[in-house]
């Protein structure tokens, strides 16, 4: 069955490449474009008010299936989550990125000196294309870069676990995924981004990555996965989570964890998963 969450389509009109896959009244070329600001939420609805899915980030590309009132509707294609983002966040396309936030966030400068006015603040693995190089900065579409906080695109890191560890006390935001405020899945999402490898956005899809694994044999970097929550092993005790008691990023023993989600009604884990 198909993934409403991933099919380019609303209101009987659907992206040329669904013709034969998805029923619609008429199939329409889409518009590929790239966001210009540092993230934008991606919402369920045409309005700043609608719930937050998801979150785009800075160099990221979108997919343009329809706009209309100042929004536009497509498919992020990182995760191939749909969704409404605001059209003025996103622009035509660039040449490809150079280069990935590597730190969890750093901001783009007006010129190459760090007490020049800042354009924007940037979360890790947004994308950025270098154009020139002046001492230890980088200069790209969205501002000058400390170089540092950069890394060639291919060169990821190894450890998606300490990339996790980086985000504790990030606070909690449904839908988020950047520096500033993350879900659960979010979190797990950034982590493997940074090493990296893909990953879907929502927790029930993350749960299908990866290998069953038994409670008594987990380990760093295994997930462990509740009905409509995930989180990160850092060892063979400890879970490292964006969560919702906490409205942050923490670390904390699994078995508290456990305990707690049972006392709330959440019920036990449903399924350890190793990568």
């Amino acid at each position: 069955m198909l993934d409403g969450r991933l099919i380019l389509a609303r209101n009987g009109i659907a992206a040329r490449s669904l013709e034969g896959v998805v029923a619609a009244d008429r199939y329409v070329e889409t518009e590929l474009c790239q966001l210009v600001v540092p993230s934008a939420s991606l919402r369920r609805g045409a309005s700043a008010d609608a719930e937050q899915l998801d979150q785009v980030l800075f160099g990221e590309t979108f997919e343009v299936l329809d706009r209309a009132d100042g929004w536009a509707f497509g498919q992020a294609t990182r995760d191939g989550y749909v969704g409404y983002v605001g059209a003025t966040a996103l622009g035509p396309m660039l040449p490809p990125p150079t280069h990935w936030v590597r730190v969890l966030r750093t901001y783009g400068y007006s010129a190459p000196s760090i007490k020049t006015a800042p354009v924007g603040l940037y979360s890790m693995n947004a994308l950025v294309r270098a154009e020139e190089h002046e001492g230890r900065f980088v200069k790209t579409a969205g501002g000058w870069f400390i170089g540092e906080h950069l890394a060639p695109v291919g060169d990821a890191a190894t450890d998606f676990v300490a990339i996790a560890e980086q985000f504790v006390g990030t606070p909690y935001l449904w839908g988020g995924r950047d520096s500033l405020g993350l879900d659960c899945s979010g979190l797990v999402q950034q982590a493997l981004y940074a090493t990296g490898r893909g990953c879907p956005r929502d927790s029930d899809q993350q749960a299908a990555m990866g290998e069953p694994v038994q409670a008594d044999q987990l380990r760093r970097g295994d997930l462990v996965f509740w009905r409509g929550h995930v989180a990160i092993m850092i060892n063979e005790t400890d879970i490292v989570h964006a969560n919702g008691a906490r409205m942050a990023v923490t670390i904390e023993p699994l078995a508290e964890a456990i305990a707690r989600t049972g006392r709330s009604g959440g019920g036990e884990p449903i399924a350890y998963r190793r990568l």
